[in-house]
């Protein structure tokens, strides 16, 4: 008899909720958006970024939302704090030996900024003194880095087997094929290598036991004309204006076409933001995305 699997709760219903995509599609600024729709909506929840260069505070940026930047040293130090306890293990992760062995060892950035992120998203925190977050999002790598960061844990718990590190590496990729606990999210726009980027993304996820709970592509450009509208711009065809007026149109046809090819692979898992105008997203803008994100 063949059981269906159980359809996970929304995503503001999950603890845990990966955002990735191709570079440049602006899946940090969703990350930021969906953090501020999480805020508002009486979660306090914190944006963890894996693509910057550390800094190790929990830093608040809204009302019940908090950034970090996580740096694998850090974590490191901290995780050897919490398992051999007290100034050993400070002096342990402190120590520049140890430091460059273990961040030679292939995947172990990888794995530590993950139990980082496992620790920020459990109801009790490793860290001491530290409040837990009803929400962690993790603006990820990349889509084929981020793949890759998602098969870190179980890559670790297969090779180590027993011990310390086989345990967190199973627990963190426990958590992350758990649906009701784990969410993710993949940012797009209309162009062609970013639609071609999130079907390959989503394939490769399938492959790592995982599933795309919602696509958000980003960025599309308002329809601004109607048949008729470009009837008539065609009888001046010649004037600059018009003629980047029907360039526009021709861009929006473009996007309707590759959101559509999205639209038959997930269905009502879409969801478009649009263009903004503005040199820089700052807050009022990353407010008026996370009014409109329906997650």
């Amino acid at each position: 008899m063949f059981l269906r699997e159980p359809v996970p709760p929304p995503l503001l219903k999950r603890r845990l909720i990966f955002i990735t995509g191709k570079g440049g599609v602006g899946k940090s600024t969703i990350a930021l958006a969906l953090g501020l729709r999480a805020a508002r909506s009486g979660l306090r929840t914190i944006v963890a970024d894996l693509n910057g260069e550390g800094g190790d505070q929990e830093r608040c940026f809204a009302p019940d939302l908090y950034r970090l930047s996580i740096d694998p040293q850090s974590a490191m130090e901290e995780y050897l704090t919490v398992k051999v306890g007290g100034a050993a293990g400070q002096l342990l992760g402190q120590s520049r030996l140890f430091g460059a062995f273990a961040m030679a060892t292939p995947g172990m950035r990888e794995l530590l900024s993950l139990g980082k992120v496992w620790e920020l998203s459990q109801t009790e925190r490793r860290t001491p003194g530290a409040e837990p977050y009803d929400m962690t999002i993790v603006d990820a790598p990349a889509s084929g880095h981020g793949v890759a960061l998602l098969r870190t844990p179980r890559t670790f718990a297969e090779i180590a087997r027993v011990g310390p590190v086989a345990n967190q590496a199973n627990a963190i990729a426990q958590t992350l094929l758990d649906r009701e606990f784990t969410g993710y999210v993949a940012v797009t726009t209309a162009e062609e290598l970013a639609v071609d980027e999130t079907l390959e993304l989503h394939e490769a996820l399938q492959r790592e036991r995982l599933n795309l709970d919602a696509v958000v592509i980003n960025a599309r450009h308002e329809e601004r004309f109607d048949e008729s509208d470009i009837a008539a711009l065609g009888l001046h065809a010649q004037a600059e204006p018009v003629r980047l007026a029907l360039a526009a149109h021709a861009r929006v046809i473009a996007e309707r076409e590759r959101t559509r090819r999205l639209e038959t692979r997930f269905g009502d898992r879409i969801q478009s933001l649009p263009f903004l105008f503005t040199p820089e997203l700052d807050r009022p803008q990353l407010e008026q995305l996370a009014q409109e994100l329906r997650l």
